[in-house]
Formats: C-alpha cells, sequence, structure tokens
C-alpha cells in the first residue's frame, strides 16, 4: 500500500511541476509570465497579459496533468482508488505551486484543485463551478470566486466522501493551502485595492 501510494504521489509532484502558465509563456511567447502582472504563474495572471486562444492551452495543460494523475493513480491502487487520486491529486496540487522545474514558484493551484473534484466526483465540480460563475458574474473579482470556492472544496469533500476519511482531510488541506495562497488578494479586496477581471482579450504586452 505505502509504497504504491508513494509512487503516486511522486508522480502527482512532478506532473504537478508542469506549469500550463509557465510552459506556454516561456515556450510560445518567449517570455516569463511571472515577470508580468501580478507575478504569479497561474491563469489569471497569463489571461490579463496575454489573452487570446493560447489560454486555453494553459488550461488543458493545467487541468489534464491534474486528470492524468488522478486517473493513472486509480491504476496503480485500485484497492482505494478514491485515496489514491486524491494523494496523486494532492501532490500535483503542491507541484503547481512549488514546481520543481520552476524555481519552486508557480500558481495558485485553484484550477488544479478543480479538475480534482471532476475525477473525483462530478457533482463536487458542478458545485464549485456555479459558486464561481455567480461570485465572478457578479464581482467581476476571479479571487472572489476562488476563494468562496475554497471554502466550499473541503465542505464538499467532507460531505461526499464522508466514509474515506483520509480522502477529505487531504482536501481540507488543499482548500486551507489555497485560502493562504490568496491572503495577498484577501488583502487587497479588503483596502479596495483587487484588479477586477474582464472576458476579453488583454493587449500583448
Amino acid at each position: 500500500m505505502i509504497w504504491k501510494l508513494a509512487i503516486c504521489a511522486v508522480m502527482g509532484y512532478l506532473l504537478g511541476s508542469i506549469n500550463g502558465a509557465l510552459v506556454i509563456s516561456r515556450f510560445f511567447i518567449h517570455e516569463d509570465v511571472r515577470t508580468k502582472g501580478s507575478g504569479n504563474a497561474g491563469l489569471t495572471n497569463f489571461y490579463r497579459n496575454f489573452g487570446g486562444w493560447i489560454t486555453l492551452l494553459v488550461i488543458a495543460i493545467d487541468m489534464g496533468k491534474m486528470a492524468a494523475a488522478a486517473l493513472l493513480a486509480r491504476l496503480i491502487y485500485p484497492a482505494d482508488a478514491d485515496l489514491a487520486s486524491m494523494v496523486a491529486g494532492f501532490c500535483v496540487f503542491i507541484g503547481h505551486i512549488l514546481p520543481v522545474f520552476f524555481s519552486f514558484k508557480g500558481g495558485k493551484g485553484i484550477l488544479s484543485a478543480g479538475a480534482l473534484a471532476l475525477v473525483m466526483d462530478w457533482r463536487i465540480f458542478v458545485i464549485l463551478l456555479v459558486i464561481f460563475i455567480l461570485l465572478f458574474a457578479a464581482t467581476r473579482y476571479v479571487s472572489v470566486g476562488s476563494i468562496f470556492c475554497c471554502l466550499a472544496y473541503g465542505i464538499c469533500f467532507a460531505l461526499f466522501f464522508a466514509l474515506n476519511p483520509p480522502v477529505w482531510i487531504l482536501a481540507m488541506v488543499m482548500a486551507l493551502i489555497a485560502l493562504f495562497m490568496h491572503r495577498g488578494n484577501i488583502q487587497r479586496l479588503l483596502s479596495g485595492e483587487e484588479r477586477k477581471t474582464y472576458l476579453k482579450k488583454s493587449k500583448n504586452k
């Protein structure tokens, strides 16, 4: 059991370290997204600074790596497929935030965490997506939607995976880490300095 879960963890972390915003900005645009805007290697900062269809590649990489790790983990340790997926997914999440291939400076993990919810239980994903869309539409703050999704993340996993404590405990840890990663956004929201996001093509810089 332990060695199989360890394989899931290592695989997850290495896949997680393939940060979509960094891969696309460096190898396609030949810039580092971390030198732009907020300095965050995440979807929102990428979209604000580069925009366009290429943003879809960032989404595909960050959701795809999570789905791949979580699904492969189920094959590696089928005895408790949910736990295996959660361990791999948790490590993808950590790898996205602290990518070994990019000097341990990555994104905040929201998109990857959402992909894990989709693999684990589509109902959780739908709940989170609805929360995000409603709050973003109402406020135009990506961070507001993300923060409330963090709060709902652990709760949803605790409800849907109540009989598998290791799964929902890891989900709650992910939620707390994601909230911590948004501490700067929370401060800016409270001071009225947070930047709004509009769904239109950004100008290349």
